[in-house]
């Protein structure tokens, strides 16, 4: 069990699967109105950022550690969203060493299944209950609200989601996640601390700032045993490129702006 993941469960951009025409006009639609009552500053920010997420590729290092700061496993991916679905997400390196073609087989299963079976940040947020947590000369930061109706990942009265932008770029800068209290997962797994941040970084003054990093740690325990550790992972050689699903015409499910 990977404790950083299920501690935050968190976040980021990763790859988004375009829908069937008249799906994508549903999302649209509801995107639209969701962002037309959220706070302007903020809705444009997730807006461009929807929009530029899966124009790029880029090589992704991950390093989980156990409590006592040893890594348990190092991997090194290459995502490439102009390929062809199956091929988009391709490990590199595990904890150094080349993979197998059975190894990279198994990975990219367990990575689908893991997209496949949750629900993306940018799904859970309540945009439109958003509200100004901080403001500087060059950022507002905001805090908002998690929704309540099926999320299991993160409930809204046990963790803080806070938003900061850019004013003058209008694009996001980070995105935090807090847990405020003790909370019990699945009965026997009790989550005593858990915090998350994804940073944002421009790659290209002429592009939307792309994720590039993401931090999570936690601790608990399982039954009585102690369990922690920590999650990192940091997104290198960035190449501007045209997605895979334009190809037919398809758009993206944008309100999944968020994803990990």
């Amino acid at each position: 069990m990977r404790f950083a993941i299920l501690a935050g469960t968190l976040l980021v951009t990763a790859i988004l699967r375009g829908e069937e025409p008249m799906q994508d006009a549903a999302l649209s639609e509801a995107k639209d109105s969701v962002l037309s009552q959220t706070p302007p500053l903020l809705a444009e920010a997730i807006r461009k950022s929807s929009l530029d997420s899966e124009r790029w590729a880029y090589t992704q290092t991950t390093v989980n550690k156990d409590r006592a700061g040893q890594a348990k496993e190092e991997l090194v991916v290459r995502f490439d969203p102009s390929l062809p679905f199956a091929e988009q997400w391709t490990p590199l390196k595990i904890n150094g060493l080349e993979p197998t073609a059975r190894q990279i087989k198994q990975r990219r299963a367990e990575h689908e299944k893991r997209r496949q079976t949750r629900r993306a940040l940018g799904e859970l947020l309540n945009l439109t209950q958003a509200t100004v947590a901080a403001e500087t000369a060059t950022t507002i930061t905001y805090e908002v609200p998690l929704i309540k109706d099926d999320n299991q990942r993160l409930p809204p009265e046990k963790f803080r989601v806070t938003v900061e932008v850019n004013k003058a770029q209008q694009a996001l800068e980070h995105v935090g996640v807090r847990l405020r209290a003790a909370m019990r997962m699945m009965v026997v797994f009790k989550l005593k601390s858990g915090e998350a941040d994804l940073d944002f970084a421009t790659v290209d003054p002429a592009f939307v700032p792309p994720i590039t990093a993401l931090r999570a740690e936690g601790e608990g325990s399982v039954l009585f045993v102690k369990v922690g550790g920590n999650y990192s992972a940091t997104r290198t050689d960035f190449k501007r490129v045209t997605p895979y699903q334009e190809r037919f015409k398809v758009k993206l499910g944008e309100m999944k702006f968020i994803d990990y």
